[in-house]
């Protein structure tokens, strides 16, 4: 590691620190040289795979999308925002649980489903509604049957 203040390569790890919240490695270093101190932070560098859409297009896997899309399906409805973030984050883990570069669009709208039916039955049931186009009311017949 580089030091920021005199820019010398040989510096010394102090302490080590794990935390827990944000899944990173505090470290205090010193400069071998100029004896400064300073603080650098060790993370895990997941590359989330692209999406393959219907279409064929691929885009890069967007988080912000997948947590818009969730709270669209769940607006006015009674679920705390932490449950929101953490749903959002069940997904990801999924996603990252395939070990593929790219996946089927289709088999991350499965796990949006999956945790919109934990989550409330309703936004559930709107989430589907356009995910899988009903087009009349025995789609949503069906969909609330599977709901049981």
């Amino acid at each position: 590691m580089r030091c920021p203040f005199c820019k010398a390569e040989d510096t010394q790890v102090i302490d080590s620190r794990v935390n827990d919240q944000t899944n990173s490695i505090r470290r205090r270093r010193k400069c071998s040289k100029c004896e400064k101190r300073f603080t650098t932070y060790e993370q895990i560098e997941l590359t989330l795979p692209q999406i393959i859409k219907q279409d064929g297009k691929r885009e890069e896997f967007n988080r912000e999308k997948l947590l818009h899309s969730l709270t669209r399906a769940l607006h006015k409805r009674p679920v705390p925002i932490e449950f929101i973030d953490q749903a959002v984050e069940n997904i990801i883990n999924k996603v990252l649980a395939f070990g593929e570069r790219e996946i089927n669009s289709r088999d991350l709208g499965e796990a949006v489903m999956h945790e919109l039916k934990k989550l409330d039955k309703v936004a559930y049931i709107r989430f589907a509604s356009v995910y899988r186009s009903f087009s009349d009311v025995e789609d949503f017949n069906n969909a609330i049957k599977d709901l049981d």
